[in-house]
């Protein structure tokens, strides 16, 4: 891009031990359920701010819109900026919204606090290239794998965490949890993460116009937007209906039955862990179809899950392992289209990534009290067929170069 100059001196790209890889594991865990401690805890919260539970859900949303604005604002900042110095104040201000939140004694506070903690969550957006701007390319894959099954994690404990803290030391303890292990882990990051200089030099308008040109100039970033969106959707979609099903006949879970269920999904890690090694080992593209496949087909068992909580459980393994794969080998891909431009890459197929998800939810909500369990599992099977379509229809027939590490 023309635009886009690199600076006269790139500095070299240090190497990185496994304990750092573990740390940025850590932390993107540890920063990412900020965005979901309080989702089980809406009921509490509504009675504790003398609000409706539908007030309540505005500060849920306004979390994951600030995350929205911070991946379209904040992010592309890693190309420009050094990436230490950009995540540690972006972590101080998300633990000053989370002692906001812990302190709050009006509503209005606690949602103006929740929006800039989704904000400033962002810093996990920024971590997972600099993850992939360290690792030298024959351990890229398994470095990302890692990171995210970290990610992963995060998302899948926070919900089981709130609940357990706010039983034992009430609502407002959650909060001061998350603040002091984000301040933990934003202390080692500063102490343990190297300093690398940017290698763009560009003003911040133009950074962010750059985003729509990479996206306009490498088709297969877009090609991997749509498969991590369709399959994050559908994952989505599965995720908002199960606790409408579990809570009603024939399982009548309680909410904390409910909550523990989503620890099934922990298997997802390894689906990161083991695409980042098919990654590395030059099988990215061969095994996508596979993931997408296995994706759809996982519905199948899934929609025999109301009735049949064994099928329930496999297929929900299923789906995780296959759809965090897919995602997993679509950041290896397209954090190799252009090394220079990894935030800004990030920035593009992340944010498509949300916006599918969120469409994904929406379009489950509005399926399931119409078509019931099994509607849900027509669309859940439906969004990564397409995917898997449109690689037959595309990249099998080498429409497009096949991307490993850092080659094309």
């Amino acid at each position: 891009m023309t635009h886009t100059t690199s600076a006269a001196t790139p500095t070299a790209t240090p190497t990185l031990p496994r304990t750092t890889v573990v740390l940025l594991a850590a932390a993107v865990g540890s920063v990412i359920a900020n965005l979901y401690y309080a989702q089980p805890l809406e009921h509490t919260l509504a009675r504790a701010f003398e609000v409706s539970d539908r007030a309540l859900g505005l500060a849920m949303t306004l979390i994951l819109v600030g995350y929205a604005v911070g991946l379209a604002t904040l992010v592309p900042l890693g190309d420009l900026l050094e990436r230490r110095r950009l995540m540690v104040p972006m972590l101080a201000v998300n633990v000053a919204g989370l002692v906001a939140m812990a302190t709050a004694t009006g509503y209005a506070v606690f949602v103006v606090a929740a929006a800039l903690v989704g904000v400033t969550a962002v810093a996990v957006q920024v971590m997972v290239p600099f993850a992939a701007e360290l690792a030298p390319p024959e351990r890229r894959g398994r470095v990302i794998g890692t990171v995210m099954s970290g990610l992963l994690v995060g998302v899948l404990l926070s919900r089981t965490v709130a609940g357990l803290v706010s039983g034992a030391a009430g609502w407002r303890a959650v909060f001061w949890f998350a603040a002091a292990l984000t301040a933990l882990v934003t202390v080692l990051l500063w102490w343990r993460l190297p300093v690398v200089q940017p290698r763009v030099r560009m003003r911040y308008p133009a950074l962010l116009g750059s985003v729509l040109a990479l996206v306009r100039e490498e088709p297969v970033l877009r090609r991997r937007m749509l498969y991590g969106g369709l399959c994050f959707a559908s994952f989505n979609a599965f995720w908002t209906a199960s606790a409408f099903m579990l809570a009603g006949a024939p399982y009548r879970w309680t909410t904390t039955a409910i909550g523990l269920f989503a620890l099934v999904g922990v298997a997802g890690a390894l689906g990161a862990r083991l695409a980042g090694r098919l990654v590395d080992r030059g099988h990215a593209s061969r095994a996508m179809p596979v993931f997408l496949l296995a994706t759809a087909l996982s519905f199948g068992l899934i929609a025999l899950g109301q009735h049949w909580l064994a099928a329930l459980v496999v297929g929900v393994v299923v789906m995780d392992l296959a759809s965090q794969a897919v995602h997993i080998s679509n950041q290896n891909v397209v954090y190799a289209l252009r090394p220079q431009a990894r935030s800004r890459i990030n920035t593009a197929y992340m944010t498509s990534y949300f916006v599918a998800g969120s469409v994904g939810s929406g379009l489950s909500a509005v399926v399931y009290p119409v078509f019931g369990w099994t509607g849900v599992g027509v669309l859940g099977f439906a969004l990564p067929a397409l995917a898997a379509l449109t690689w037959f229809a595309r990249d099998s027939k080498g429409s497009h170069t096949a991307h490993q590490g850092g080659q094309r």
